[in-house]
Order: C-alpha cells, then structure tokens, then sequence
C-alpha cells in the first residue's frame, strides 16, 4: 500500500508490485518456514501480492486475509485462485482480528503483515477520490458501504472540528485557514468533487509554502482519508490484538507510509519489547522480562532497486516485532 501521491498513472504500470515484497518474506521467513502447517494474517490485503509471496515461498502456509474494500477482495481472489485451498478472505476492517479468525477457524498466529496507507488499485481507480491529480468525487472511502465520505466531513464539520483534523491527521499548519476557506466556499456550494478542493488549498496555502513543502493538497487529502477511515483508531485497536495472537517465534511486520502511523507502530513495539522492572535494579525481576524483541533496527527504508522497480515505495517504513515468550 502507499500514501496519495500526485503522479497519475495507469493501473498495473508497476504490476502492482507488493513493496518490499523480497525483505518481508525474509522477516517472516523464520515464522513461516517449516514442514508444519503456518497461519500468515494478511491484515491490508489489497489485490494480494505479499499474500502470493507467502504462498509461492511457504508451501505450509495459510493465508488468512482482511480487507475491508469488496473490490480489493475480489481481485485477491482471482490472483490467488490457484490456492484456494491454502486462503481464507474476509471482508472486514483489521481491528476486527478476533472475529476473524474465529471464521477462520484458526486460534492463533505464526506471523502477520500490515501493509497500511491506501492501495496502489485503490489510488489508480479515480472515482474512489484518493488522489489529488484527477478530479473525481470527494469520496475516500475504503469500504463503499461506510456511511462517512471526504465531502461530508468538509460539508458538515464545524470549523473547529476541520482544523483538528486537518492539524491532527496532516500536520496541516495552516489547518485553520483552510477550515475558514472551507466553511466560506461550502455556504456558496457543497463541496462534490476534488478539483475545487485543490484549487481552495492553492488559494490558502502561502506560496512560499508551496514553493518547498510539496503538493499543497497532500496533506488535506491524507488527514480527510484517514477521518473517513478512522484508519489510526483502527491500527490502534488491530496492532494489540495481532501481537497478542502470536506464538512463541511468531512475527509481526508493519509497513507504514507516513509519521503518524509509524509513530503508533513504535510506540507499540516499544513498550513490548520493554522490561517492566522497576529501573535501577542491579537484576531483573522475575515475569518482568519482556514478551518480545525488536527484528528490525529502527525503521527500514526501501534500497535503490526498490525504488527503481516500485518508485510508490518511496515513503515506506518498516518495522518487525518476535514474540520470544508467552506468559501465562
């Protein structure tokens, strides 16, 4: 997956090439590599490609897979039509770990993935409203059947609660600007499709800003997606709940596109992977020990190769979690 980018390109120029797809088969390749049967969460299936790595390199695996767009799900599906035996797809949001794998049947996790952002399909589909270059309708939705759309928020939001978002969820600094340049244009017409959008955020932008800190609708556009989706809530809620299903030598892999995600990732595994002995004991106290260990140093970022094959992959960050005991 990927965050919105302002390079418009037909779908399936890069073949939808998983990101990172080589490095995260090697993360999760302790976790999955044996002769025994393996259970692989694909919590952001997308149109399946590290999900047909898994499969194509583990021919133990299962692949239990979430999405929450039935569009993703049925691209998915035809791609990984040859293991169909070895796949189990749910339409769902990813918090909703528990009840999926209850469906599933499965109790408990060798290792999973967290491909988060907005899909490249999703991206390459202009009606969806993900991206800044096209016009199309303010949408954003991940899951058509949502009742919140981008146009929503911007139509009906007060002015405070637009410049929280826009602050909280883009880092926007000029949030309430833009807040009052909405609430003017919305009381002349509703807000209906992208273009105004980014003509208003030309217009309230200084240009100065413009001239160095990127495409001024990146921000806008990333905050609205993420309120439509309540995609952090979510990776708040989802990244416990997988961690907690590990066994003993599971993984967890989490790639994130942009800093508040990371910063939830982080913090997570930070605290897993903490002893929760008092500090300045000469020892460690027993059952303070922490669950888990850190598999990758600090945020790995994609190689010159990546880059060239999948230049999408640019903002990617990843980070690797093992459960090394269980209590309890």
């Amino acid at each position: 997956m990927v965050d919105a980018g302002d390079e418009p390109r037909r779908s399936g120029e890069f073949g939808h090439v998983p990101v990172m797809g080589t490095r995260i088969v090697e993360l999760l390749a302790p976790a999955l590599d044996s002769d025994e049967t393996r259970v692989f969460l694909d919590a952001t299936l997308g149109a399946g490609g590290h999900s047909q790595l898994i499969l194509e390199s583990f021919p133990n695996a299962l692949v239990v897979g979430i999405d929450r767009d039935a569009s993703a799900l049925e691209i998915a599906r035809a791609r990984l039509a040859s293991y169909a035996d070895r796949i189990s797809l749910h339409q769902a949001t990813f918090h909703e770990i528990r009840a999926v794998m209850d469906e599933a049947g499965e109790s408990a996790l060798d290792a999973a993935l967290f491909d988060l952002g907005v899909s490249s399909m999703q991206l390459d589909q202009a009606g969806r409203g993900f991206a800044y270059a096209v016009d199309a309708p303010l949408d954003m939705r991940m899951n058509a059947d949502d009742p919140l759309t981008a146009a929503d928020v911007l139509n009906t939001y007060s002015h405070g609660d637009l410049a929280r978002v826009l602050s909280d969820y883009g880092e926007e600094r000029f949030a309430g600007r833009i807040a009052s340049a909405v609430l003017r244009e919305r009381d002349k017409e509703p807000f209906t499709t992208s273009a105004r959008l980014v003509e208003l955020l030309y217009d309230a932008i200084p240009a100065a800003t413009r001239r160095t800190g990127g495409h001024p609708a990146k921000r806008t556009f990333q905050a609205l997606r993420i309120e439509v989706n309540h995609e952090l809530d979510v990776l708040r809620e989802a990244l416990p709940a997988a961690l907690d299903s590990l066994v003993v030598g599971g993984r967890v892999a989490v790639m994130s596109y942009q800093s508040l995600e990371d910063r939830i990732v982080k913090r997570e595994f930070a605290t897993r992977t903490t002893s929760t002995s008092p500090p300045g004991l000469p020892v460690e106290l027993p059952g303070t020990a922490p669950e888990f260990r850190l598999i990758t140093r600090g945020a790995e970022r994609p190689d010159e190769n990546e880059l060239d094959t999948n230049p999408r992959s640019a903002p990617v960050r990843v980070r690797a979690i093992e459960r090394v005991e269980k209590k309890g």
